[in-house]
This record gives C-alpha cells, structure tokens and sequence, in this order.
C-alpha cells in the first residue's frame, strides 16, 4: 500500500460513509427540528425516549462495527467463504440483541421512563414514544448488519444510496404525521416516531433487493462449516471489538440521562445541540472507519510494510477535518436563534452558555477516534477499551454524576464533562498507538 494510492482509496471510502452517517444522525436533526415548535414539552419527551432507543441502537451499532472488520480482512483476503459466515453470524448476533431490547421495552419501558422522570406531563409523551421507536431497533438490526457487510467490501455507496431513498421519505411521512394533513390533524410527537419506522423499513427493503440482485454477492452459507462453531469463533472476535463501541455509547446514554436531572431548559438545549455534534463528528468517524478498513484490508494481503506513512496521514487528515467542523460550529452558534427560533430565551441562553464546549470537542475528540479505529484495526481492541472504560467510568461520568446531583452546578460544567474526557484520552491513545506501530515495525 502505497501511502498517496491509500489515502485515494481512503477518501473514496471515507465520504460516503460520512454522507451516510450525516444522513443517519440528520434524522434525529429533522425530527427535532419538526418537533421543536410543539414546544419544550415534546422537546424534552423525544430527547429522553430517544437516548433510550439510541443506546440499544448504539449496541446495534457496536456489533456492525466489529462484523465490518471482519467483513475488511475476509474482502482482502478474496475468501467468500468467510464472508458469508460474518455476514450471516453478525445477522443472527444483532438480530437476537435487537429482540431482547424490544421486549425489555415492551415490558419495562414504564420503570425506565420513571426511573428517569417523575414529571407526569412528561412520562406518558416518553412511553408513547418509546412504544413505537422500539420498531426502529427491530428493523436497524438488519440494515446495519448489511451497511456493515459493504462498507467492509468497500462498497460503502450502496448504504449511502439507501439513505438517499430513505430521508425524503422520512421529512415527508414525519412533517404530515406531526402537523396533519387538510382533515388530517396529525398526532404530535409521536409522528416523528412512525416517520423513522416506516424510513427504516424502506431502507430495509432496499438492502434485501440490493444485496439480492448483486452478482458479485454470494450470501448462501457455506455447507462445510458448522454454524454453532462459527457463531462461537466469530463471536470472539466481534464481541471485543464491539465491547470498545458499547462503552462509549452507554457512557453518552449515562451523560444523557444526568443531564436530565437539570433544569428543563438546560436539558432541551442539549438535547438541541447533541443531534448537531453528533452529525459534525460523523466527518472525522468516517474518516477513521475507513482507515481502520482500509489498515484491516492491508493486513488481510500480508500487506503492512507502508501502513506507517499511512497510519500518519490518516492521523493528519483527521485533525485537519475536525477542525473544519469547529469553524462550522462557531458559525451554527452564532445561527441557533434563527433555527429554533420559538424556543424559549431561558433555553436560548442554555445554548450560549455550552457553545465554546461542543465548538472545541471535534478537534479533541478527533484525534482519539482516528487513534482508536486505528489501534482496533491492528488488533490492539482490548487497549481500547481499557482506555475508554478508564477515562469514562471511572474518572468522567462519576465527576459529572457527583457535581450534577449533589452540586447543582450550571449546565456549562456538567456540558464540560464531555470535552474533558476527551483529554483525558489523549495521552494513552498517543502513547499506546507509538508502541503498537513500533511493535509492527512498520
């Protein structure tokens, strides 16, 4: 791998993964954006039955994550064998866990929203909410698996043209829902709520149909190998990689729901910004998903002696690209009244308050995400996680539980929890990654 060929190969990876992450996250923008002028109340109702959903979506998420990179080294390596296994293990994985969550919130789904909120105006919007999203995770446990499946072959517009499909359906469906329609009066919250479903299941139609039609994919399960074993064997690569994943996003689930014990305006206006951050981050994750199937492709062809120019200049890119999105951050705070423009001042002033946070938290959390994707790709998941688990369960989130329930502190330092575990993660990540590329030799 020549560094130059495999930052091109890179970028023609790395940009449709961003646009199908923007797209991704641009969902939960339009639903807020939609539901915002219902007022605080929905605000608020959406933003708590949504980190729910999101954290089972987020385990969802962290099982693709390590089926991809499986899917990278079986696609280098020419074997289509190993990539039916992956394809079909990682489907019966993430099925399965899409299943227990939907019945852990088809039945508990009253004690989780009490356990967060004991606001009665605000309980029966959440369970509302929740009672239809739990669709969403049914579905996305499919569609993930095979965005997975072509991102690890390198085939990452195919996802990209899913979700092509799937917005404009997903404006249209969730805008006629919320608001109505001539004699249609609309249903409120929940519209947004059927809107992602029936999305979801559009964009699960088209994957089935694609994958079908592609001669070049041969899904059928390979007779010569035990599917139990193969469950067992794969399982043990996946669930480490995924261990890494599931971390952080219990850890932004946790911060989610302490942030819910603040005032309400301080809560809707980081339940505000968070889709926002989330949408400007996916640049610099896709950036560093590609490069760690890019580095899992290398290693699949015995092909590593470059990977250290490429390594670096995957790390420059990364921080390059973080800081574009900071300057696009300064310049969405300085718009946040004209977006939501019928919020309230108190939440208007919320959001001022955190801006100079989440404008500087790409640029931080960059450099550790291109750095973590790239210590998975060669093996190094357990660091990983330790790094994370550390910095965020025992250091972070204990710090923010503490000032947040027992200080009642404002809510630009319980924000500054985020940006603050980013730098604790710096110095492992740099010292970490230095040893691991020497010990590669490359």
């Amino acid at each position: 791998m020549k560094s130059n060929d495999g930052m091109r190969s890179n970028f023609a990876l790395a940009w449709p993964l961003a646009v199908n992450a923007l797209l991704v996250q641009s969902m939960l923008m339009i639903d807020t954006l939609l539901v915002a002028p219902l007022g605080e109340l929905p605000v608020a109702a959406m933003g708590i039955a949504a980190t729910i959903v999101a954290f089972a979506l987020g385990i969802e998420v962290a099982i693709a994550n390590g089926i991809q990179l499986l899917v990278g080294r079986a696609y280098g390596r020419q074997n289509q064998a190993d990539l039916a296994v992956a394809y079909w293990v990682g489907l019966i994985i993430n099925v399965a866990t899409a299943f227990l969550f939907f019945v852990l919130i088809s039945v508990f789904s009253g004690d989780i929203v009490a356990a967060i909120t004991s606001d009665i105006a605000l309980s029966p919007l959440v369970e509302s909410y929740m009672s239809i999203s739990k669709y969403v995770i049914l579905i996305t446990a499919y569609t993930q698996v095979c965005t997975a499946f072509c991102n690890g072959c390198g085939s990452s517009k195919v996802a990209l043209k899913g979700f092509l499909i799937e917005l404009p359906v997903n404006v249209l469906v969730s805008y006629i829902l919320i608001n109505g329609l001539s004699a249609f009066k609309g249903i409120g919250v929940d519209g947004a709520a059927w809107g992602s479903v029936f999305a979801v299941l559009l964009r699960a139609i088209y994957f089935y149909y694609s994958l079908k039609i592609d001669a070049k994919v041969d899904l059928r399960y390979p007779k010569s190998r035990r599917f139990l074993t193969e469950i067992r064997l794969q399982s043990l690569e996946i669930f480490p990689i995924a261990a890494n994943f599931f971390v952080l996003s219990v850890g932004a689930t946790v911060y989610q729901l302490l942030y819910a014990q603040l005032e309400l305006f301080s809560f809707v206006a980081i339940t505000l910004i968070f889709p926002w951050l989330r949408a400007g981050t996916q640049f610099t994750n896709a950036w560093a998903q590609a490069s760690a199937i890019s580095i899992s492709q290398a290693l699949g062809t015995v092909n590593a002696r470059q990977l250290r120019d490429f390594v670096n200049d995957c790390m420059r890119v990364g921080i390059l690209m973080s800081m574009l999105v900071a300057v696009v951050f300064f310049i969405l705070s300085q718009c946040m009244p004209y977006i939501y423009p019928n919020i309230e001042i108190e939440t208007q002033l919320a959001l001022a308050t955190i801006a100079p946070l989440y404008i500087m938290l790409p640029v931080i959390r960059a450099y550790n995400t291109v750095s973590g994707n790239i210590l998975r790709a060669l093996g190094e998941s357990a660091r990983v996680l330790k790094i994370h688990f550390f910095t965020q369960w025992v250091m972070s989130i204990p710090l923010c539980a503490v000032l947040v329930l027992y200080f009642d502190i404002s809510v630009f330092w319980a924000f500054a929890m985020i940006p603050a575990e980013e730098l604790f993660k710096t110095i492992p990540f740099y010292k970490y990654r230095r040893i691991c590329m020497s010990r590669y030799c490359i």
